[in-house]
């Protein structure tokens, strides 16, 4: 468990698999309700934070009274987008708000908590992608200190549907 600005990090375990799906379908909504065509409600399920679980790390953060703010997946390869690279980074993903409980800030403090779980591993890269189609949380990440770093404009997702995505990445002090 690690204490940061207020915010709890714990690694999830299986029994908070309902609670990512909720944050998930919560995240999705929002990006609806604002324009932004990237997530679908319902598109991940409590089977899919179990795999990634087992796979990688996904990341919890409760605010001081206790309320899940936000959650990320962390994985130690992602073939798909970026191809088989040395273990040089860790690659975030999926990085969900509670828009209803974060507090301001939230979702800048998940991003520098796994940039400190990669840094940890003495990795000396965060790597991210986001949809093309997305320039509000393109230039969120580039805010947060990522950069361009490539394209790969035919990722597949798991409905069967392609679309392009910026791949982003940020040095860190390890």
């Amino acid at each position: 468990m690690i204490i940061d600005d207020g915010i709890v990090f714990r690694r999830a375990d299986e029994k908070d698999a309902p609670v990512l799906v909720r944050l998930y379908d919560g995240a999705a909504a929002w990006m609806r309700e604002n324009g932004i065509e990237q997530w679908k409600a319902g598109e991940k399920d409590a089977e899919h934070f179990r795999r990634k679980m087992r796979e990688g790390e996904v990341w919890l953060a409760r605010d001081a009274d206790g309320a899940v703010c936000g959650a990320y997946e962390l994985w130690w390869s992602d073939e798909e987008a970026w191809g088989v690279q040395p273990p040089v980074a860790g690659y975030v993903h999926r990085l969900m708000v509670d828009r209803a409980t974060a507090p301001a800030g939230t979702g800048r403090r998940l991003l520098e908590h796994a940039e400190a779980r990669i840094a940890r591993t003495r990795r000396e890269l965060a790597r991210l992608d986001c949809q093309s189609t997305n320039p509000r949380l393109l230039s969120y990440y580039r805010s947060a200190g990522y950069r361009v770093v490539g394209e790969f404009p035919s990722k597949v997702a798991e409905d069967g549907r392609v679309y392009g995505v910026v791949l982003l990445e940020r040095r860190l002090d390890v």
